[in-house]
This record gives structure tokens, sequence and C-alpha cells, in this order.
């Protein structure tokens, strides 16, 4: 034990004594950090004056050396946040990220840029910008570990971008498009381990389009149609929710009403005929239980509800048929079955 203390001694002073030996030497700065720099040139990049400095920045991202271009226009921000210059240094650390592809980064240069330089004068770029980042997660890009390992997809974060960007200007071209772009990415989203329902936050997400933006009767359409082909999905799943199924009815119901020349007004008629139709299958199936426990006022009243709900349908004419049966076993009037509704 005694033996190892002169050991490490003996190696620390050599490390403190030949500090150039290392080979990627990292040199700290009071205020800007650590800064890794490439051997032979330690402090060439550094320049004593903000403009000096972001013009390094500058003709390195013009000659695509990014990670000059990230250093120099990083020591900008850092060391003269207040200078007329910190803005084009900023945009320009966010473009080298960008152009790099370090998506996730630039995303969060480009929220700094806006959030700390609010009157930088391409903010609509930018949010463009930030727009088709989100895009590239919500068609499949994986998010990286630690910054740098593609690990992982997530629409839960992917959803985070496209609200920064509604929330950086709601009123923008590009917002409504991210606003539409939460719904899809909520509808991508798996429910493990999730503690919100996707599907209600997508119906949500197209709802708030279609209410926030109904003066653009583009993205208000699109946006109702969404929200009921979301229901109808739900409602097409194996756990069958009646309740569900009336939502997307109402909801295709409401596009057709106020959007009647839409281009897909016929496909939200067929769903509606669709919902009629599987409606009207639940209530055949409740109608068939009671009828085999010879329940013959319940069974009656679902038989009615069959043919009422979808009096066109599949199930019609068998429901018709055994009401008729029941009402002659029962010493029952023929009447005719309720005249058929209007909705599920």
């Amino acid at each position: 034990m005694r033996r190892s203390r002169p050991t490490c001694l003996l190696i620390l002073v050599f490390l403190f004594a030949f500090p150039h030996v290392c080979p990627a030497p990292l040199v700290y700065r009071p205020g800007e950090g650590w800064v890794y720099e490439t051997p032979g040139e330690e402090g060439k990049w550094t320049r004593a004056r903000a403009q000096d400095q972001l013009e390094v920045a500058e003709e390195a991202f013009n000659e695509g050396k990014y990670s000059l271009a990230i250093k120099a226009s990083r020591r900008v921000v850092k060391v003269w946040p207040l200078s007329d210059h910190a803005p084009r240094a900023q945009y320009l650390l966010a473009r080298s990220y960008e152009d790099k592809g370090d998506l996730e980064r630039a995303f969060k240069a480009y929220q700094v840029l806006l959030e700390q330089y609010p009157k930088f004068g391409n903010a609509q770029e930018v949010l463009e910008r930030q727009f088709e980042i989100a895009n590239q997660y919500l068609a499949g890009k994986w998010f990286r570990l630690w910054g740098t390992i593609p690990f992982y997809r997530s629409m839960e974060r992917t959803v985070a971008m496209y609200e920064k960007i509604v929330r950086n200007g709601p009123f923008s071209p590009v917002a409504p498009h991210a606003q539409m772009n939460i719904g899809a990415a909520r509808e991508n989203q798996r429910n493990f381990f999730n503690r919100i329902d996707p599907f209600r936050e997508a119906v949500g997400a197209y709802e708030t389009a279609a209410d926030r933006y109904h003066d653009n009767p583009a993205v208000a359409s699109e946006a109702l149609f969404k929200a009921g082909m979301a229901y109808y999905r739900q409602a097409r799943k194996a756990d069958y929710d009646q309740s569900v199924a009336q939502q997307a009815y109402a909801t295709f119901s409401d596009f057709i009403v106020l959007y009647p020349n839409h281009a897909q007004v016929p496909e939200a008629q067929e769903r509606m005929t669709e919902l009629r139709t599987e409606q009207a299958r639940g209530f055949w199936l409740t109608a068939r239980y009671y009828d085999r426990r010879r329940e013959a006022t319940a069974a009656m009243i679902y038989y009615n509800e069959t043919y009422v709900q979808d009096p066109n349908g599949p199930f019609a004419t068998r429901a018709r048929q055994r009401l008729a049966e029941l009402r002659t076993q029962a010493g029952m009037p023929l009447t005719a079955a309720a005249p058929a509704g209007t909705s599920p």
C-alpha cells in the first residue's frame, strides 16, 4: 500500500509536467467550459471580438466545416450573449447541427433562438426548419441515446416538438399542419406504459385544429374528417364501443353538413353506412342472446332496434321476420317496426 502511493504521485507529476502529449486535448476557458481542440490548432480559431468570432463561424459553415462552425458560433453566444452578433451565431449553431445530421440538437438550438432572440428576422424560416425536423421523426427517424447512438422511436417526443412549433407561432403557416401532425403522431403511438390514451389525444388534436383554424377550410375540413376516422378506427377494434361509434357517426355527419362538396364526402358516407351496419350487428347479437334465454320482451326490443338502425342492412330482414314471429307467439298485433333513425 505504501509503495503504491509514490507510484501514483510520479504518474500525476508526469501528466501535469507533460500535458502536450495528450492526443485529443480538452481546453478549459472560464465562462466557456471545456472545448475539444484539434491537436496543433489549440486556440487558432478563437477571436477577441464577437464580430471576428462570428466571421470564423460563417466561413467554417460555408466551407462545410460544421464542427468548427459549432465551436465558433457557440463561443459567440457564450462570451457575448447580449451582442448584436449573438442571434446570428445561434442561428449558425442550429444550422450547423442540422447540416451535420444532429437533428435533436438542431431543433433545441432553433428553440433557444426563438425564445432568447424573438426579434431575429428569420423566425418563419426557423419554424419551417423545426417543422421539417419533426416530420422526420414522425416518419420514423430514431432519437439518439446520449445524443450519439440512434436508439429508439418516440411519438411522445415527436409530439413535444410539434407542440413547441405551435406555441412558437400559433398562426404561422406551419402551425395548422403541426397541430394536425400531433394527431397523426398520437395515432402512431403505442399504448404500452402510457399514462394517456393516444386515441383520445389524437381526436383532441384534430378537434383543436378544426376549431382553432376554422377560418381555413382546407385545414378545418381535413381535421374534422380525420377526427371522424380516428373515432371510426377505434370503433372497429375488437373491444367494440358503441359510444365511440356514435361519436364517429356524428363527426362524419358534421363533416358532410359543413363541407358538402369535399372530395372525401363519399368516403365519409361509406364509413357511416359501415357504422350503421356494425351498430345493427350489435343489436342483433343482443337480441339473439335474449331470444335464446326465452326473454321475448327484451328480444323484441333489440330486434326492433336492429331494423331501425339499418333498415337496408344485412340484419334487417331477419330481425323483422323474427320480431313478427315473437309478436305472433305473444298474441300481439303485427305492427311495423319503428321508423328508421338518423344516427347510431
